[in-house]
């Protein structure tokens, strides 16, 4: 296994965090915050900034684990594991979410597509930095 690469995982988790706030700010039809909610100022934006590093620390170790060599061979990697786990696992909870909540389907489309650009974007900032 090799080495970390902690820039790319505080860069990836930070773009991430900037992705969902042009999403679900400027991009958004209701021009909302980030996640609505009670908690303090910022609060929200500081534990979706955590749950963004926990899944870049993730992606960190795997591409560690699958090493520099083989990621300098077959680029690709990096954007079938970022891709492939949100495919997998985020949007599947993310759309049972919102089904369970009876939100308009639209709207889980959206989510679920703005977690899909999150983790690709986290596997470009992996790629570029690797």
């Amino acid at each position: 296994m090799g080495p970390v690469n902690w820039l790319a995982v505080f860069l990836a988790a930070a773009l991430a965090v900037a992705i969902g706030l042009l999403w679900n700010g400027r991009l958004s039809r209701t021009g909302g915050a980030l996640q609505q909610g009670n908690a303090e100022r910022g609060g929200n934006y500081l534990l979706i900034a955590f749950v963004f590093l926990i899944g870049s620390v993730m992606l960190g170790h795997n591409f560690a684990r699958i090493g520099v060599e083989t990621l300098s061979v077959k680029p690709w990697l990096y954007f079938m594991q970022s891709g492939g786990i949100a495919m997998a696992f985020v949007i599947p909870a993310v759309w049972l979410t919102h089904l369970r909540n009876r939100t308009e389907p639209a709207r889980g489309v959206m989510d679920c597509l703005f977690w899909l650009v999150a983790y690709l974007a986290m596997g470009l900032v992996f790629w570029a930095l690797g």
